[in-house]
């Protein structure tokens, strides 16, 4: 056998396939576009399935790559030898191209010419068939044809020679071993065995059904191959190691745990388990977070598989003695070693690092809270003799310091004890619904009940409003609040679909528009919404007169200066967009948006606040686009080619064919299918309200456009003559004469507070003849009337340097409460005295609490009755420190 580095390793892949007719696709995100039931990438067919389905492939019909994937099904199996949550896919496809013949050759090409297998030692196993489908014959001939021995083919059911994911391409699989020279286990020793005679090092999957929703299969319309061999599995085995914690994707790694940790590799089980999760942790979460999709932790979907990767990570790095600094240094070694496949992690390096460390910090602030939580919980429940912890405690763990469930169960599971999974879930269903229930929903019942899904496909709505906003149509579907009609009345509340409308419907964060449908009849129906119901355009609102009926010819109109305020704030937020990118850096990605007649609101990934001056640049470079006054145009194309021309997409949105790409002259070009303004001049003014954080690495922008914007100058200049008004001056002097008056405030204040303290001397009178002393130790305690807490810590400071050296305790009842400070020197905290503890012991006297420094403290109390016995109380407590 030949051995490789990592590197190597993938170029050798991708050059095999090259030399025999296939193209490098490349690697696509890690983080899933949900078409496929997952959250990651799990394999490397997944992001081909549209195409393993029979669609084109822009680069033809035979490819290969290298694919990083996701898998967290098994991440408590993550601490031996072979597991981990994130590895390479070395893949190579045929789409309709080559099949079984073809493909055996080169699996046997690739195990004995490129990786040196010999060929007496390898083994392949092949589908056995059952009532689904018939046993792989054809595989069995062509893996002997290609040169492994018959007597080294085994058949296997289902459970080991059948692939897929839960609906999509799939079929037979065959895969590959290399054979030990041990004897075997028994009569049936075989790769199925798992006896470790037998050791797996590839997989051809041979494509030829589909797996649909109910679970049935059909024929593929063509035959494919996906086969996928895993990097570090592979690349483990060439080495000659059984730990794939020992390749040198790893091996820095382990090494540089060891050094901060003091602790050598395998000397223990435990903590050798604890170098492993939280290297593959840290790798899993610098691969997610430094991907194209940018994923931030968070407590929904694939953000909340990351929060709970990086927090079991800093729960194993704690075991070892490690800290943030050492985790962060782990994730440095990981995108040192991954930048040359991995561009994403170049150039978002320390996007990863900041984003990494503030989780870090999230869970930090927590963990030693949560942890003596966990211990106060475990404690309970053994003293009511059950090994089970209740729902609700992990539910508290989770919602007060942030512990997943996952954590929690892992913690138990470690003392003996389980976890009333149930009873969580119960918990956090009770959450979700008061915080439904806090909410205003207005959903109609049309709309949300599925009362349009009945409707024939034939029925469609075709919208032509993105050049028109008023158009005849036909009604082709109506309901009322309950159910599909036939007639709408005056009065009543409904629903209209159209073969034809100028209405926009909700959707990308554009609000739908409100106007009218009218009809050669009279009848008048107001539109309060529009939105998109079982693929078709939805007008929702009110019949106001006549009726309405399923067949009749009406006017659409579009209340076409609130689609115009729309557009305004939809066009201003794709020149914010970019402004936010040049301004703050590429790693700003679309994270929400919305707009309506009255604002844009445009969320976006960024790890902090941002400060004014990035805010007015923002907001000036938006204004300038405005003023060029550039042409918005929006072009029809191919996805591919509008990848060519640059056009930013939305993350995770799925696409069509054809996309429209808008383009505001050079400066924005984005994917989108809202509708805009003409021209950047037509959004008239940009002004930003608000940037405020709604979630971790997530801010948001407000901002007003148009009319709205020139309305909050308005609103603004209004109460700036107010103020002035109020002040006796004109608009232009509000700020000095406001400078004016806080010196002439912080004057009087000076001029008070030496007031105060007069009449708190004056209250005192001359009290040095109660000083007394305590072993050695001065005590003045001394009560007075009327002076508040602050001027008690000045006369304090003053009697304080008039003993000299002791301990000052001073009361004083003001306004029916008392007021109480205690002062120490040097000299008495040497000998013992303790401000803080003396406050706390005499406070309650009073009938109130405090505590404070060992040289100085104070409290606050409502019972003046109790102050004699308080000053009594602290010579006491003196006595006891001293």
């Amino acid at each position: 056998m030949k051995q490789f580095t990592a590197d190597e390793l993938r170029k050798a892949w991708k050059q095999f396939y090259i030399d025999r007719g296939h193209v490098d696709c490349g690697a696509v995100s890690l983080v899933s576009d949900g078409s496929t039931g997952v959250m990651f990438n799990v394999a490397g067919m997944q992001p081909l399935m549209p195409y393993l389905l029979g669609k084109k492939h822009p680069m033809g019909t035979r490819l290969c790559n290298v694919q990083g994937c996701v898998r967290t099904n098994d991440i408590d199996s993550v601490g031996d030898k072979s597991h981990g949550t994130f590895f390479e896919m070395m893949g190579s496809w045929s789409l309709g191209d080559y099949f079984k013949k073809e493909r055996c050759q080169w699996s046997f090409e690739l195990l004995t010419q490129l990786f040196g297998f010999d060929a007496d030692h390898l083994a392949a196993t092949v589908f056995a068939g059952d009532e689904n489908a018939p046993r792989d014959e054809e595989g069995a001939k062509y893996r002997i044809e290609s040169g492994f021995k018959p007597e080294n083919i085994f058949y296997l059911p289902a459970e080991d020679n059948w692939w897929g994911l839960e609906y999509g391409p799939c079929g037979p699989d065959s895969e590959m071993f290399y054979v030990k020279d041990v004897p075997d286990c028994g009569p049936n020793c075989g790769p199925g065995c798992h006896c470790g005679k037998y050791t797996e090092i590839g997989n051809d999957v041979f494509m030829q059904y589909e797996k649909h929703h109910d679970g049935s299969l059909t024929p593929l319309s063509q035959k494919n191959v996906d086969t996928g061999w895993g990097l570090e599995r592979i690349l483990a085995f060439l080495n000659g190691v059984d730990d794939v914690y020992k390749i040198d994707l790893h091996a820095p790694v382990i090494a540089y745990i060891e050094k901060e940790s003091g602790i050598k590799y395998e000397a223990d089980e435990k903590t050798t388990r604890s170098m492993r999760i939280l290297a593959d942790h840290s790798r899993t979460a610098v691969m997610l977070i430094g991907d194209e999709a940018k994923l931030l932790p968070s407590n929904t979907g694939a953000g909340y598989i990351l929060r709970r990767l990086i927090r079991r990570a800093v729960r194993h790095a704690r075991a070892l003695g490690l800290n943030k600094a050492q985790i962060l240094g782990v994730a440095t070694i990981y995108l040192d070693e991954y930048s040359e496949s991995y561009a994403n992690l170049v150039k978002n390096r320390e996007f990863v690092l900041t984003e990494l460390g503030r989780e870090i910090d999230r869970f930090e602030s927590t963990l030693e809270n949560g942890m003596k939580e966990f211990k106060k919980i475990l404690e309970k429940t053994s003293g009511t003799g059950s090994k089970q912890i209740d729902g609700r405690d992990a539910f508290f763990l989770y919602d007060t310091f942030g512990f997943p469930v996952e954590l929690t169960l892992e913690l138990a599971e470690e003392e003996g004890y389980t976890v009333d999974e149930k009873g969580f879930a119960d918990a956090m269903e009770e959450q979700k619904q008061k915080a439904r229930e806090n909410q205003n929903f207005s959903a109609n019942l049309t709309t949300g009940a599925g009362v349009f899904d009945s409707l024939e496909e034939s029925v469609q709505s075709e919208f032509v409003g993105y050049t028109m906003t008023q158009c005849d149509g036909e009604i082709v579907a109506m309901a009322d609040e309950s159910a599909l009609v036939t007639e709408l009345p005056a009065g009543t509340k409904g629903t209209i679909i159209t073969d034809k409308t100028p209405f926009y419907g909700t959707m990308g964060g554009q609000v739908g528009d409100i106007g009218v449908i009218e009809c050669a009849c009279g009848a008048r129906f107001e539109v309060l919404e529009t939105i998109h119901v079982a693929g078709r355009t939805a007008h929702v609102g009110q019949v106001k007169e006549g009726t309405f009926k399923v067949g009749s010819k009406v006017k659409l109109t579009v209340d076409a200066e609130n689609r115009a305020k729309t557009c305004r704030n939809h066009s201003a937020t794709h020149l914010l967009q970019k402004a936010l990118r040049e301004v703050l850096g590429d790693h700003v990605e679309q994270a929400g948006s919305y707009q309506d007649p009255d604002k844009t609101r445009f969320d976006f990934s960024h790890h902090q606040a941002m400060t004014k001056e990035e805010l007015q640049k923002v907001e000036d470079l938006v204004n300038e686009k405005i003023a060029e006054a550039l042409p918005v145009v929006t072009e029809e194309m191919t996805m591919e080619e509008a990848k060519k021309t640059g056009a930013m997409a939305l993350f995770g949105e799925k696409y069509g064919d054809v996309v429209r790409v808008v383009k505001m002259g050079d400066f924005s070009i984005e994917l989108c299918g809202g509708t805009h303004v003409s021209n950047t001049s037509h959004v008239g003014i940009f002004k930003i309200v608000s940037e405020s954080g709604v979630a971790a690495g997530v801010r948001r922008i407000e901002a007003l456009t148009g009319s709205n914007a020139r309305n909050y100058y308005k609103n603004v200049e209004t109460r700036l003559e107010d103020a002035a008004k109020a002040l006796k001056t004109n608009p232009a002097d509000v700020t000095t004469q406001i400078k004016k008056l806080q010196e002439e405030l912080k004057a009087l204040k000076s001029e008070n507070e030496s007031l105060k303290s007069k009449e708190a001397k004056a209250a005192l009178g001359d009290v040095t003849d109660q000083v007394e002393e305590v072993k050695g130790v001065k005590l003045l305690a001394v009560s007075m009337k009327g002076v508040d807490m602050n001027g008690l810590r000045d006369l304090g400071d003053q009697m304080k340097a008039k003993i000299g050296e002791g301990v000052v305790v001073l009361i004083s009842e003001a306004d029916g409460k008392v007021n109480l400070v205690t002062m120490a020197t040097d000299e008495a905290m040497a000998k013992g005295a303790h401000a803080g503890n003396l406050v706390k012991a005499i406070a309650p006297k009073v009938g109130g609490g405090g505590g404070g420094r060992p040289n100085m403290a104070q409290a606050g109390g409502k019972n003046p009755a109790g102050i004699a016995d308080a000053l009594a109380e602290a010579k006491k407590v003196l006595s006891e420190q001293l």
